[in-house]
């Protein structure tokens, strides 16, 4: 009897030693741009195509980041159960300043600037009430460069990017790139003929779900498919 367990332990151990030294996909390193600009962050192949519908000025929008970020990623895209779609809802020129800053640089690192300005909302986003008419005239008028500027400095973006390694010279030309605005702001309008009318809004492997705006909400109908 004794000598029967041995043998079983050791077998086990080998075959948990054999499963650990196996590599397991981690799916929070693929990230995959669309047609429209739109970018995926998971498995391509995931039975599950989440897609999020965002405005970086929306303050149920950053709730819901905080909330369910963490678990999503975990329990859903890691494992390569679910992808997860961004895709922009401008609401006005801070939200569009912010866009073109999560947009500005490689591919693979978007979802970490979406992360930084998704989580750190309270704080930036907290400035708009210590700003003055004119700062605020700044902000509709003049080129789209001279606009995104002028908010980027209020909002004290610059320090944000720049801890991900861009110069203000680089920040400055993701902002003057009109053919990004125009495509980010194009995101909105298809989103609009879905049938979005508010933010958070979700659609699930392209449909759009119906009063779902909270993280508590969505998980119900993401576990409910596995």
């Amino acid at each position: 009897m004794i000598r029967t367990v041995r043998i079983a332990a050791i077998a086990l151990v080998a075959a948990l030693t054999m499963a650990a030294g196996k590599p397991t996909s981690n799916w929070l390193k693929t990230v995959k741009i669309t047609e429209n600009g739109g970018h995926v962050l998971g498995n391509p192949e995931a039975d599950v195509k989440l897609t999020e519908y965002v405005s970086y000025t929306c303050s149920h929008c950053g709730n819901f980041h905080r909330e369910a970020d963490g678990a999503l990623k975990l329990a859903y895209v890691m494992p390569g159960k679910v992808s997860v779609e961004i895709q922009h809802i401008v609401r006005d020129p801070v939200d569009l300043t912010v866009a073109l800053l999560t947009n500005c640089g490689e591919t693979k690192g978007f979802f970490q600037r979406h992360n930084d300005f998704m989580a750190g909302q309270d704080k930036w986003l907290g400035k708009i009430g210590s700003t003055t008419q004119a700062q605020q005239a700044r902000w509709y008028s003049g080129t789209i460069a001279a606009r995104m500027q002028a908010i980027a400095h209020d909002f004290d973006f610059y320090p944000i990017m720049e801890k991900r390694g861009f110069s203000r010279a680089d920040v400055n030309r993701c902002l003057g790139d009109n053919a990004k605005a125009i495509m980010i702001t194009n995101q909105g309008t298809q989103a609009s003929e879905l049938g979005v009318e508010a933010t958070p809004s979700f659609a699930l492997d392209g449909t759009l779900l119906a009063d779902t705006h909270k993280w508590n909400d969505l998980n119900k109908l993401l576990a409910a498919r596995f």
